[in-house]
């Protein structure tokens, strides 16, 4: 078995989103949403989710975007709720556990955790 490294390059970002959104995309829970609610378009998602994860970890980058402005329209096709985002980072963690370990990876899991609860919030409870 191949030893795992810690989270350390744009290259990691980027195996670890791919490897998620396989998952996510298969999900019979939270699959519907991406797939055919907000019909999402992955050569475009997948390198904003490299850019956006870049600067949450490494400070660097160059991600554009809102993504409360994307959850609350998600919302409003198909309400979402907290099972929804406590499934999201389920998988994510499962998906980070699976292919890294370290002090990044754990930074990542943390800063995915204190995402999802505040979009979780903004989303449910302001609209």
């Amino acid at each position: 078995m191949e030893q795992k490294h810690d989270i350390l390059s744009r290259k990691d970002i980027e195996l670890l989103v791919n490897r998620f959104y396989e998952r996510v995309r298969k999900d019979d829970f939270i699959g519907y949403l991406f797939n055919d609610v907000a019909q999402t378009n992955w050569d475009k998602h997948l390198p904003k989710m490299y850019d956006f994860w870049e600067v949450i970890l490494f400070g660097t980058g160059n991600f554009k975007g809102n993504p409360m402005q994307v959850h609350k329209e998600l919302h409003e096709k198909s309400p979402i709720n907290e099972t929804h985002f406590e499934h999201w980072l389920m998988l994510f963690h499962e998906t980070i556990d699976e292919l890294f370990e370290g002090n990044n990876a754990e930074d990542m899991k943390s800063s995915s955790a204190s995402i999802a609860k505040s979009l979780m919030f903004r989303v449910l409870m302001l609209y």
